[in-house]
């Protein structure tokens, strides 16, 4: 576990406070309580940045919204800029570890192309707010455009099932792993960003063509079969 002041900024940024060994259950209760009320109001936050967009909101607003006082919300998030940043890492955490379970698994690359796709596009199609908020709001902020790691954790887990795939035979070497994943989370962001704001159709047939497009696009393009011919 760490220690120390740069936890403690991390923690007091995000109006979080820090974790400690206390395990009662009057404790236990207590802490439970505290995540459920913070993400009620991480939530609430989606909606209304999605619905008025990030800058011509209130933090009143996002109070109203989550129905808790207002003062409430800067209990947990010390400024609506937290509660962006807050959006940001928290989805990208629950992206990478999605890759990073599906690249655990003893399945052929092809295989986990395919699990990755189909678990990303799935599960965030369920919340096409959140996708706006990301799209729209969050590439604007400099403050979380400087706060890239875990984007960049994301695409080296992309990049090393290419890479085993690679290694494996399975996959052509001709081609750049890391130009390939770009390519594999681009497609996917494309997508998502269409069904969000309604450019592209999500019913449920289009949502599992989407899905092959994308594993054939990626696996199949990067299949040893189809390495390029040397002129």
């Amino acid at each position: 576990m760490r220690s120390g002041a740069p936890a403690r900024t991390k923690n007091e940024r995000f109006g979080r406070k820090p974790a400690t060994l206390l395990d009662s259950p009057a404790v236990t209760q207590g802490a439970k309580v505290q995540e459920e009320r913070r993400r009620q109001i991480l939530h609430a936050a989606v909606r209304v940045f999605a619905r008025k967009g990030y800058h011509a909101c209130r933090v009143s607003d996002i109070a109203t919204e989550a129905g808790v006082a207002y003062g409430l919300v800067y209990h947990y998030y010390k400024s609506k800029e937290a509660l962006l940043e807050a959006i940001f890492e928290e989805t990208w955490g629950a992206m990478l570890a999605t890759i990073r379970s599906v690249e655990q698994l003893d399945e052929p690359a092809r295989e986990q192309v395919r699990k990755v796709t189909e678990i990303v596009l799935r599960t965030w199609k369920r919340d096409p707010e959140l996708v706006r908020v990301l799209v729209r709001e969050v590439t604007r902020s400099s403050q979380v455009q400087q706060e890239t790691e875990e984007i960049e954790l994301a695409f080296e887990a992309l990049q090393r099932i290419v890479e085993q795939g690679q290694q494996t035979g399975e996959f052509r070497s001709d081609l750049d792993a890391r130009l390939t994943a770009t390519i594999w989370y681009g497609a996917l962001e494309e997508i998502l960003t269409g069904w969000a704001f309604g450019q592209l159709p999500d019913r449920e047939d289009d949502v599992t063509r989407a899905e092959r497009a994308v594993v054939e696009i990626v696996a199949g393009g990067l299949a040893e079969d189809r390495a390029a011919t040397p002129a």
